[in-house]
């Protein structure tokens, strides 16, 4: 078990990363509280942009000076005008395994990616049948129902065991990392040689994850063509949401790029790019994280995301011991956060208030929790939660970085919080 005093020496390392990007790297004390060390890595995040701004001064939108270069970090940039033409060079997200030839699309955010994605199908497909996984993200499917009238959305039941038969029309699979573990598995232990392109959404997964390889494993048995798209400013940034920026990653398994259905990866994400090119959702140069891609990187957010994984398993289980009638989800197969329900159906306000109060009392008492909507930080972020499949509405919680005995008290503390909420507004 990580001490605190091994927790805040892993987090001054963490602290260390980020302050050696700085051209004029700042004094920086030993972290002694988390509180000081989420507000020394925003405080680091801030001089890293503003830094980027003042030394790229001539890589304007509009590209007038010849001799801007610029750069990020590890990441080189090339474009004119309005970055229509984005050229990205530096480090992959992803750890890829041979066998596959790979193309990343950079945008301005992970919605920006799915969006010209499933746009830019239009041009390659008249209809198709998108299926997707009960507890999928609510903002895609919304997306989908509301712009994307070539794709009919699908919402599959288990057991899955016909879900990909054959079918007279094209077949899409959009397999999310924040369904929950059970329809997850369920997918991959299906035969998916019948489906015509699989859309993977990694946002909640580290780029390494095991899960990852697992899943493009079963894509390349079966033969489907795969683009991964992703939000980077969660687990990429070492918990700082560096920057808007997401991303469409077009996997080819040789000698497979064209399927039965005649979906080429090539044609889709020459598509691809023109959406985000007439969709103005290119990607900005300052929101590429300058950290990322050394050995030291790569440890340090392995270690984060595994003390994560380590700390939502323990909330899972100790929600389904003390707060088993008032859990909503407790198993994504993400493992990144879980979901409360009331005794009484939430609606979003309700729900968005419980998240507020509930951040706001316990931070109070101590801990490093915050009313934010996002995850992966350094502190457990609250906040109102839309189950598009049910129309439910519940309060996530975000499981942190802490170590584990500060992550103990706060797991028992915001159990009892809310089963003191639900005794109040019954009584």
């Amino acid at each position: 078990m990580e001490t605190i005093q091994d927790y805040l020496a892993r987090k001054h390392r963490e602290l260390g990363l980020l302050n050696d990007c700085l051209r004029s790297p700042l004094h920086m004390a030993r972290p002694r509280s988390v509180d000081e060390v989420v507000t020394s890595k925003f405080q680091l995040a801030a001089a890293l942009r503003a830094e980027h701004t003042l030394h790229d001064w001539k890589a304007t939108e509009t590209a007038w000076s010849h001799a801007a270069c610029p750069s990020s970090g590890p990441f080189a940039f090339s474009y004119d005008y309005q970055r229509a033409d984005l050229t990205v060079l530096g480090p992959s997200f992803y750890e890829l395994e041979g066998g596959c030839r790979s193309e990343a699309i950079y945008t301005a955010s992970g919605m920006a990616a799915i969006s010209a994605l499933l746009l830019a199908s239009a041009e390659i497909i008249d209809e198709a049948d998108i299926l997707v996984l009960p507890g999928s993200y609510g903002e895609t499917l919304e997306l989908i129902e509301r712009f994307v009238p070539h794709l009919r959305l699908v919402t599959l039941k288990l057991p899955l065991d016909e879900a990909f038969a054959p079918a007279g029309s094209p077949r899409i699979l959009l397999l999310d990392s924040c369904a929950s573990a059970g329809a997850f598995e369920a997918a991959l232990r299906c035969d998916g040689s019948t489906l015509d392109l699989l859309i993977f959404d990694t946002t909640c997964f580290a780029g390494r994850s095991g899960r990852i390889r697992r899943v493009l494993r079963w894509a390349g048995r079966c033969g489907i063509p795969v683009v991964m798209v992703r939000s980077h400013n969660k687990l990429d940034s070492l918990g700082v949401e560096y920057g808007r920026l997401g991303s469409a990653v077009f996997l080819r398994w040789s000698g497979k790029d064209l399927n039965a259905n005649g979906l080429m990866s090539e044609c889709l994400a020459a598509e691809t790019r023109n959406a985000v090119r007439l969709l103005g959702g290119a990607a900005l140069p300052a929101h590429f994280p300058p950290f990322v891609g050394t050995k030291a990187y790569w440890a340090l957010t392995r270690k984060r995301v595994a003390a994560i994984l380590r700390n939502g398993r323990h909330m899972a289980r100790y929600f389904a011991s003390e707060l088993a009638s008032l859990s909503a989800e407790l198993h994504f197969t993400h493992g990144l956060y879980v979901t409360l329900c009331g005794r009484h159906a939430l609606n979003e306000a309700t729900a968005r208030q419980a998240a507020e109060d509930m951040s706001r009392d316990l931070s109070r008492e101590g801990f490093p929790i915050r009313h934010a909507g996002s995850f992966g930080f350094d502190f457990a972020a609250t906040e109102w939660f839309h189950d598009a499949t049910t129309n439910q509405y519940s309060v996530r919680v975000a499981v942190p970085d802490l170590p584990a005995e500060l992550w103990g008290d706060l797991t028992t503390a915001i159990a009892a919080w809310w089963a003191r909420r639900q005794r109040v507004l019954e009584g």
